[in-house]
C-alpha cells in the first residue's frame, strides 16, 4: 500500500489513472441513482452504444485524436440518441425498453461501420480509435483527466441545482405535473446529464462496459439506504472507490487492463450489497424469513398445546408429540427444543410436552391477541 502511495505522487501514469477513476466513479454514480431509480437502467447501455458514430464522424472531420473533439462528437452522438429516443417515447405506444433495444443496435451498428471505414482509410494517426470500445486507460493525459472534471463538476453542479424538481419527478410523476414542473424539459435535461456522465468515462472503461458503471455503484447503493440523498452520496463513493480500486490493481498486475478491471470491482461490491446490505440484502431478507418461519411455528404450537390445557383441569398437564401434531402442523422437535430454551415449555419424559407458568401465560396473551384482530 505504502509503494502505491508512493507511486501517487512518482508515478505520472498511475495518478492520472487513480484520478480520472475518481472523478469517473463519483460522476456516474450520482447520476446513474436516477437510471435505477425511474427503471431505465438500459438507458446507459444506449447512451454509451449511441456515442460510437459520434467518435467515428468526429475524427473523420477533425481528424484528431484529441481527446475533447473525441468526446465533444460521443457527446453530440450520445444526445441525439438521447432526443431520439426521448421523441420516439413520447409520440408512440413503443416501450421505453423496446426503445432504447432499438437505438443502442442502430447507433451502434452505424458506428462499427464508420470504425470499419476508417480502418480502411490512409489516416496515419487512426490507430487506438478502437480503444473507445472497451477503454485504456492507459492512454489518458492530465489534460483529459482535466476535461473530464470539468464536464464532470458542471453535471452534477446542475443536478444540484434542479435537485428538488428532479426528486418530485423522479418518485411522482403526475405530482410533479400538478405542480407545473416541465416534465418534457426536465427528461431532456436529466438524460443529458447522464449523457455527459457516459462520455467522460468512454475512454477508461469503454462503450461495451460503460453502462455497468451507470447502473451498478446505484444499484449497490439502493441496498444499504431508502433515502435519495443518501443513495446518491453512496453511489458517488461506491463508485470512486471502485475506480481508484481497479485503477491501483490494474497498476500492480501486469497487463490488467483498468477498464474491465473497475468493472469488476464495482461489480463485487453491487453483487455484495444485493447479499450482505441490512435493509434489502438477500441474505438478511433469508435469515427474517427463516425467524419468522420459527416463531410462527413456535407460536401455533403453544396455541395447540393451549387447547389442550383448556379442555384439562390442570392446564400444565403434559401431552404426548402426537397428539399435539393431530390438531393441526406446528413444528417438530427443533419447534420444541426452541420453545424449551425460551422457557415456555418443559418435557418431563420423552415426546410428552407440557406448559411452565411463562409458556401458559404467554399462550394465553396470544390467544388473546388472535381473539382481538
Amino acid at each position: 500500500m505504502l509503494e502505491v502511495m508512493v507511486s501517487f505522487f512518482t508515478d505520472y501514469t498511475l495518478r492520472t489513472i487513480i484520478l480520472g477513476s475518481l472523478v469517473l466513479g463519483i460522476v456516474s454514480g450520482a447520476l446513474g441513482s436516477f437510471a435505477v431509480l425511474r427503471k431505465e437502467s438500459l438507458l446507459g447501455d444506449a447512451i454509451s452504444h449511441a456515442a460510437l458514430p459520434g467518435i467515428a464522424l468526429s475524427f473523420l472531420i477533425i481528424q484528431s485524436k484529441h481527446s475533447f473533439w473525441l468526446l465533444l462528437g460521443a457527446m453530440i452522438s450520445g444526445w441525439c440518441g438521447t432526443i431520439l429516443l426521448l421523441l420516439v417515447s413520447y409520440n408512440t405506444t413503443l416501450k421505453r425498453d423496446a426503445i432504447l433495444g432499438i437505438v443502442l443496435s442502430v447507433f451502434f451498428g452505424f458506428g462499427l461501420v464508420l470504425m470499419t471505414f476508417i480502418q480502411r482509410l490512409p489516416i496515419p494517426n487512426k490507430a487506438g480509435l478502437g480503444t473507445f470500445l472497451f477503454g485504456n486507460a492507459s492512454t489518458l493525459l492530465a489534460g483529459d483527466v482535466i476535461v473530464m472534471g470539468v464536464l464532470g463538476f458542471i453535471a452534477v453542479g446542475i443536478l444540484l441545482l434542479i435537485w428538488k424538481e428532479i426528486k418530485v419527478m423522479t418518485f411522482d410523476r403526475d405530482f410533479a405535473t400538478s405542480l407545473g414542473i416541465p416534465i418534457k424539459r426536465l427528461d431532456v435535461l436529466l438524460t443529458t446529464l447522464v449523457v455527459i456522465a457516459i462520455v467522460i468515462g468512454l475512454q477508461m472503461v469503454g462503450v461495451v462496459l460503460m453502462s455497468a458503471m451507470i447502473i451498478a455503484p446505484a444499484a449497490a447503493a439502493r441496498q444499504w439506504t431508502d433515502r435519495l440523498g443518501l443513495m446518491v452520496i453512496l453511489a458517488g463513493l461506491i463508485g470512486s472507490v471502485s475506480g481508484m480500486t481497479g485503477g491501483i490493481l490494474s497498476s500492480l498486475v501486469t497487463k490488467l487492463p483498468t477498464g474491465p478491471t473497475i468493472v469488476l470491482v464495482v461489480s463485487f461490491l453491487a453483487f455484495f450489497s444485493l447479499i450482505f446490505a441490512p435493509n434489502r440484502g438477500i441474505l438478511i431478507a433469508w435469515l427474517r424469513h427463516q425467524r419468522n418461519r420459527k416463531r410462527i411455528a413456535g407460536e401455533t404450537m403453544l396455541l395447540n398445546m393451549l387447547l389442550f390445557a383448556e379442555s384439562d383441569t390442570d392446564p400444565y398437564h403434559p401431552h404426548d408429540m402426537g397428539a399435539l401434531h393431530a390438531i393441526g402442523r406446528s413444528g417438530g422437535q427443533k419447534t420444541m427444543k426452541t420453545l424449551e430454551d425460551d422457557g415456555y415449555i418443559e418435557t418431563p419424559e420423552k415426546d410428552v410436552w407440557g406448559f411452565t407458568e411463562l409458556g401458559y401465560k404467554k399462550a394465553s396473551d396470544l390467544k388473546k391477541e388472535r381473539d382481538t384482530v
